[in-house]
This record gives structure tokens, C-alpha cells and sequence, in this order.
């Protein structure tokens, strides 16, 4: 099939700055043609190896990996490099704060930039801008910066998918001649505009008569989804389309290339032509911000973990939601679809592809001629356990996946299961101990609103855990109990720092236990979203029931699981001192010889704002 006629650029993206190690550092770039790349630190004798994974006709993923020949690379210093393409040194400058991107390998980790969920679509800001002023502004002042970026789940929203993002993936999809897999054995419409927010429709089901008769779908004759998300209307299906949407989440360039705004909106229902309008301005906004995404991901090691989004909503919620995708060959499918397009663009960066890389040669024998064939691929990646990691950093950085080694409940497969289960959570109990500080990333915050927790008990206790997201640290008995004696245990860390995502809204906790054999302080740092927000007048609401309901003195707190804790809330300068936050930012966590100094928020909008750590 005989590719559109177009300039394309050399590269789309990068370089983008993945994991940096005093002996190795890692960059990710998407390219259209397999070039030859090297790079060089100013002033460091390094050798470059290059790993190219082909994707398309005209779309590469380059993985490049610089070792130094002597000694290690500086550690916590601004290392200035280029990048050369086929021998040529390419100009950088828009991805510059100077005369040439700068990267850091970090040891004694004193500013830490995270946040999660980051939905084009949203009309908040994206407040990846704002982090990238606060690097931009470090960097003229010459002031130690931050030095390192953590993403920790919701980078896409696979399963929340705008009209307009939608026609663009379609259009990027033949320009690039990506890859396509076998057609999947679903009634979709044959054009893209009769799917459009319609998908949902004719996305695999749980007939009514194979549901217990004692659910209320089995006597309303209602079919179930398989697929969760109340806006799956535009859900993700192929592989190629997940390629293609993980290339225009993180490329400005190309935009350029697509003109998806082009679109005669009579075609639609009226309340889908207003939907579809609203996310254009949006996505403009968005589409005009990347090149800000761009230079701060190339000037900063940046890392991440999945949540369900990045798959889809309630990703391994419980074990009747596994059972139903299990059941499927089509769900099966589309839910590896989005594993696979992880492991690509977010997974291998993670580890430099010490562990995930071992999975590219079955990868690559999975193109058969110009079409992909996963049915062996398929086994090996769920088989894959290493998608957590750490760094040896001070403090020390952990990881979590909190997706792939649930605790399923055994007696009921309507209940939540645990995030981890018993093995996962021994194993993070050896990590943890002996250690005087530990920076924790867990994409569901293990100490959530308590009122907000209640609520979605009630809902869970009364068989609908997925209406509500039941996906916190308490919901599951098993590992809550083992969690809070590992935080209890005389040789965990003095200093924890969790961060977390997830929820939408943002807040600092502070937590002591309350019978514990020796002093040490947990801190339970929530930022989200990077753009997405929380209903703020609910969230107000919620923020008054929780001070009402679960105050210091109040009884209620004897029922909850973490009674044996002391959890303090720290108010923030956002509003009239609220201590929960709805709107669109990214956290600044400074350090001081590994224990929390400050606690910030860099909003989309430029603003900023602090919590009282006191």
C-alpha cells in the first residue's frame, strides 16, 4: 500500500531523558527512518548503544545508551550533550535552557518533580509547563535544580479518548504506515466518523443470562461491559492506534503532520458535535504546550509507572473483571494492545532496558511480514513480573506496581482485590528495611481521605465496587494488615516519603504509629493531576465531611483499618487553606539530607502554591 506523499521530519520526539545511572544513561527518541544516532557529554569519553525497534514504514523507537569509557558519569551536576544524527550534530536549541540540553545522573536527590494522570483532553493546564519553567528558571540562576521527573500512572487515558485525538491517531496511522495487527472480531462500523464516541456500543459484553441471579443486571436483563470507563465512547482497540496515540501524546511535530480538526460536525448528534468542539479547544491548547513537555522530558530524567488508564479504567479491579477480559479473545487483545504500547514507551526507559529489553526478540518475531501476530507475545508479557523498580539514590527510590500482583480475593470475585499481594508485599518489605530514608511511589495513595474511602465502601458492600473505583490501600484486609506492620516494623525507614496520584485532587498527610517500637515519620504526599481536576465543588464538600466526620476526637477513626496510625492533615495556602486541592498541577518535593523540607505545587497556571509541614 502505497504511503501519503509528505516531508516528514527526521525526529518526532527527543531526546527524552529515561533512566540515568552514574554507569549508564539512557535516551528515548521516535524517529521516521532508522538512523544512526549518537550522543556525547561535554568534557565525558563515552561509548553509545543503539536499540532500534521498528513500529512502521516510517516510525522507529530508538533507545540509546551512554556509557562512560572511564570511571562514572558526574553525579547531581548539569552535564551538557549533543546528539548526532547519520554523523551529523543536530541543533537542539528549542529543546535548550542555553546553547545545549543539559541532563542530570542523580545520587543525593534534593528536588523531585511528580504527578500523574495527564488527560489531552481536559480543559485545565497542563502543568508539565509549569514544571518546565521551574527548570527553565533553576537553570538561568544556575541554582541546583530538580533531578528527577516521576510519573506515576495515567500518562494516557486509553479508555477516555477525544473525537478529534481520535481522527488524528487514524490520520498518523497511514502517514507513518505503522505496523497494523490482525483485525479483531468486533461489529465496528466501517468508517472511523460512525465510530465516533460510539464505540462503547460494540465493545465486548457479559450477557445478562451468564450473570449471578443475584445481581441486579441479571433480573434488569442488562448486559455488562467488559470495558468499564463510562467515557469509552472513543476507547482505544488496536495496536496501532495505541502507537500512534502514545507518538501524539509526547510529539509536537507531529501535529504537523495531521489535520484532524477538519471535520464536517453535522455528522454527529448535537450533543456529540458540542463534545467535540470542547475538546478541540482543548487539545489546541494542549498541542501548542508540548514543545514546553518536550524540553523539559529532554533535560530531566524522567520515569514512570502504570495505573489504569494507561491500559484502561479498573485495569485488574477485581478478580470478576479479570475473569470477563480472560473470557474474551477481543478484550484479551485490546488489553495487551495497551500493555505492549506501556512496555514500548514507558517500560523500557524505566530499567534501560535491563529487564523489559529481554522481551524485544520475541517482540520483533512477532511482525510477520508488514502485520503483527501476538498470540505467543501475548503469554510472554503477562508472564513479565519486573515492572517495578527501583534507584539507588539517597533517599532511595521504590517503584510499586500496583496492577499486575493483586491480592485477588478468593471467596468472593466481586471483592477488590489487594494492590499487592502477600509475595509483592515481603519483597517490598526486604527493600525497605535498613534504609534511613526511602522515597516510595505508589500510583493509589495508601493513606486516602478517610470520607472518601467510606464511600466507596458503602458502594463496595453493596456490589458495586466498579462504579466507584474501590482501588485503595484499605479496601483489601490482607494487604492492609501486612502493609501497616511492615511501616510498623522497629527496622523500616526513620523518613517515608510515599508519593502518589490517581485521585484527581492533591494533599499532604502526615503519619505516626500510634504503638510503634521506634520514631519514625511516613509522609503521604498526593499530586494530581498534572491535567485532570476533581469536581471542586464536590471536592469542598467532601474536604467539610471529612474535618466533620473523622476529626482527631471523633470515634469514627476506631472502624477504620489505620486506627493504630496517627494521620495528621496539612493545610495548603491554595484557597482559604484547604489541605485537599482540585486544580491541574505538578508536585515539587524538596529534600534535605533525605528527609522532606518542602512540599509545593506547580500549578498549570503558573501559580504556586505550599503545604505547612509543621
Amino acid at each position: 500500500m502505497a504511503l501519503p506523499q509528505v516531508n516528514l521530519p527526521k525526529i518526532l520526539s527527543g531526546p527524552m531523558v529515561r533512566r540515568a545511572e552514574p554507569n549508564s544513561i539512557c535516551l528515548q527518541f521516535i524517529v521516521t527512518k532508522p538512523f544512526q544516532l549518537t550522543a556525547s557529554i561535554d568534557g565525558i569519553s563515552t561509548d553509545s548503544k543503539q536499540t532500534t525497534i521498528g513500529l512502521g514504514e516510517r516510525l522507529y523507537l530508538i533507545f540509546l545508551s551512554l556509557t562512560p569509557k572511564q570511571g562514572d558519569f558526574p553525579l547531581d551536576k548539569a552535564l551538557p550533550y549533543h546528539v548526532s544524527l547519520d554523523g551529523s550534530t543536530q541543533k537542539h536549541d528549542h529543546l535548550s535552557y542555553g546553547t545545549t540540553p543539559t541532563l542530570i545522573v542523580p545520587k543525593k536527590l534534593s528536588g523531585v518533580l511528580h504527578g500523574s494522570c495527564r488527560n489531552p483532553h481536559h480543559p485545565s493546564k497542563d502543568s508539565l509547563v509549569a514544571a518546565d519553567e521551574y527548570l527553565r528558571q533553576g537553570a538561568i540562576a544556575s541554582e541546583q535544580r530538580a533531578s528527577l521527573l516521576l510519573m506515576s500512572g495515567d500518562q494516557v487515558y486509553a479508555d477516555d479518548v477525544a473525537g478529534p485525538m481520535l481522527k488524528a491517531i487514524n490520520q498518523l496511522i497511514s502517514i507513518l504506515g505503522i505496523y497494523k495487527e490482525q483485525s479483531l472480531d468486533l461489529p465496528l462500523p466501517d468508517t472511523l466518523e460512525a465510530q465516533l464516541y460510539k464505540r462503547d456500543e460494540f465493545l465486548p459484553k457479559e450477557s445478562w443470562e451468564k450473570r449471578s441471579k443475584l445481581s441486579l443486571g441479571y433480573w434488569t436483563r442488562k448486559d455488562e461491559p467488559h470495558f468499564s470507563s463510562v467515557k469509552a465512547g472513543n476507547h482505544l482497540i488496536s495496536f496501532e492506534e495505541f502507537i500512534a496515540f502514545y507518538v501524539l501524546n509526547f510529539s509536537s511535530i507531529a501535529w504537523t503532520l495531521v489535520n484532524p480538526f477538519e471535520f464536517n460536525k453535522a455528522k454527529l448528534s448535537k450533543p456529540h458535535a458540542l463534545q467535540f468542539e470542547a475538546e478541540e479547544r482543548a487539545l489546541r491548547d494542549f498541542v501548542d504546550t508540548l514543545p514546553s513537555v518536550e524540553r523539559l522530558m529532554a533535560n530531566i530524567s524522567t520515569l514512570m509507572m502504570f495505573d489504569d488508564h494507561d491500559i484502561t479504567d479498573d485495569w485488574n479491579l477485581t478478580p470478576k473483571w479479570e475473569q470477563n477480559i480472560a473470557n474474551s479473545n477481543e478484550s484479551k487483545r485490546i488489553v495487551n494492545n495497551g500493555l505492549i504500547a506501556y512496555w514500548l514507551f514507558q517500560g523500557l526507559g524505566n530499567d534501560a532496558l535491563t529487564q523489559s529489553g529481554t522481551l524485544l526478540s520475541e517482540f520483533r518475531q512477532s511482525l510477520k511480514g508488514d502485520e503483527w501476530c501476538f498470540v505467543r507475545f501475548d503469554k510472554t508479557i503477562n508472564r513479565f513480573g519486573q515492572w517495578h523498580y527501583c534507584l539507588d539514590t539517597y533517599p532511595k527510590v521504590v517503584v510499586l506496581d500496583t496492577r499486575t500482583h493483586r491480592w485477588r480475593s478468593e471467596q468472593d470475585f466481586n471483592e477488590p482485590s489487594g494492590l499487592m499481594d502477600w509475595e509483592s508485599l515481603m519483597e517490598l518489605q526486604d527493600v525497605l528495611i535498613n534504609h534511613e530514608s526511602v522515597l516510595l511511589v505508589s500510583p493509589a495513595p495508601v493513606f486516602g481521605v478517610k470520607v472518601i474511602e467510606t464511600i466507596q465502601a458503602i458502594f463496595n458492600s453493596c456490589g458495586q465496587p466498579l462504579v466507584v473505583d474501590v482501588e485503595n490501600w484499605m479496601a483489601h484486609e490482607g494487604a492492609a494488615k501486612k502493609l501497616i506492620d511492615i511501616f510498623k516494623r522497629e527496622d523500616t525507614p526513620k523518613e517515608t516519603i510515599i508519593l502518589s496520584g490517581d485521585v484527581h485532587y492533591s494533599f499532604c498527610f502526615s503519619v505516626q504509629a500510634r504503638f510503634g517500637r521506634h520514631h519514625n515519620r511516613i509522609w503521604q504526599l498526593t499530586a494530581s493531576g498534572i491535567k485532570n481536576e476533581f469536581p471542586k465543588g464536590l471536592l469542598n464538600i467532601l474536604e467539610k465531611l471529612d474535618t466533620w466526620l473523622f476529626a482527631t476526637w471523633s470515634p469514627f477513626n476506631l472502624f477504620t483499618k489505620r486506627w493504630q496510625l496517627a494521620v495528621s492533615k496539612h493545610r495548603s495556602d491554595y484557597g482559604k487553606g484547604r489541605y485537599l486541592v482540585s486544580d491541574s498541577a505538578i508536585s515539587l518535593v524538596e529534600l534535605e539530607e533525605g528527609k522532606l523540607k518542602r512540599y509545593a505545587l506547580l500549578h498549570g497556571t503558573g501559580e504556586i502554591s505550599n503545604f505547612d509541614l509543621n
